[in-house]
């Protein structure tokens, strides 16, 4: 996104943080009795607005004059506001054409960025679905163990990675594979997002998703690969060694992969620390071999 994008996106954010967060004080409450203000509070109620953004998010996909319309830099904001408005009031819920109207308010680069914004409160909002029903954990331990299994079956993600295939055939496909089997809000974001605009390489977009999820719960993600199962004892010693390398705190999102022979790769965003024997058989041949 460029700047006005992203300072829009920050706007419509802290919009959705208001509108997900109980009334404090007896000053608030009154003052959301008498403007009708409605909020999203609970399990269901976010889970339901998270579905209602996602279609939104879908919807604007496909209809470039409309994301043109509501983000129409030669219109006034009240203007895109009320469009905003007319088009979704009464098919969603007041707290989702709320937000609606507050991002077609904002300066957008590019109308496309309508079709970001929309993701990006839907995401968050399943998340602080996942955050009320104490989920938030479990969540990231789904979508973490979901994308090794992608990542481990060449055909499946060929499968959800292909935008060319039918969304809906992606979808009952996510259907028998995660039904009863995962949190609620792991099945909402899995669906929505490798069914949705965004869907392209499975893996990658089950992976964002998952370092979102561990950005909310105030850590980054180390992935790492190992060649037998690390104890409690060695992975509560390489959380402690990581957080002190990159002074923050640091999750853990371990691998078995017997290929690596002994020792570990650990990757932190783009840097990784690989200290792997197969690694260092392998610059040994190559020092060899020059």
């Amino acid at each position: 996104m460029e700047a006005s994008s992203r300072a829009a996106l920050a706007e419509v954010r802290e919009r959705l943080a208001t509108l997900t967060s109980a009334p404090s004080g007896l000053l608030e409450k009154a003052k959301d009795r008498l403007t009708g203000q409605a909020r999203a509070v609970s399990g269901p109620e976010l889970v339901g607005l998270a579905d209602e953004l996602f279609a939104i998010a879908r919807l604007l996909d496909g209809q470039l004059a409309l994301r043109r319309a509501l983000s129409d830099p030669s219109g006034k904001p009240d203007d895109r506001a009320a469009l905003a408005r007319r088009l979704f009031g009464g098919k969603v819920s007041v707290t989702a054409v709320d937000l609606a109207e507050a991002v077609a308010r904002q300066r957008w680069s590019h109308p496309i960025d309508l079709v970001d914004a929309f993701m990006t409160l839907a995401t968050e909002a399943s998340l602080d679905a996942a955050d009320v029903r104490g989920e938030l954990e479990s969540v990231e331990d789904e979508l973490f163990r979901f994308g090794r299994i992608v990542g481990g079956d060449r055909e499946l993600a060929r499968i959800l990675g292909d935008r060319k295939a039918s969304a809906q055939g992606r979808s009952e496909l996510l259907d028998r594979l995660l039904s009863g089997r995962v949190s609620p809000v792991t099945e909402q974001l899995l669906r929505n997002v490798l069914t949705g605009p965004y869907a392209g390489n499975a893996e990658n977009a089950i992976e964002r998703l998952s370092d979102v999820a561990s950005r909310r719960r105030g850590q980054s993600v180390a992935r790492v690969t190992t060649a037998v199962e690390l104890t409690p004892d060695q992975e509560q010693r390489l959380t402690e060694v990581l957080g002190r390398i990159y002074r923050r705190a640091i999750g853990l999102q371990v691998t078995v992969d017997p290929s690596v022979l002994g020792g570990l790769v650990v990757q932190v965003g783009d840097e990784v620390i690989d200290g792997s024997i197969a690694q260092r058989l392998e610059a040994a041949r190559r020092r060899l071999a020059g």
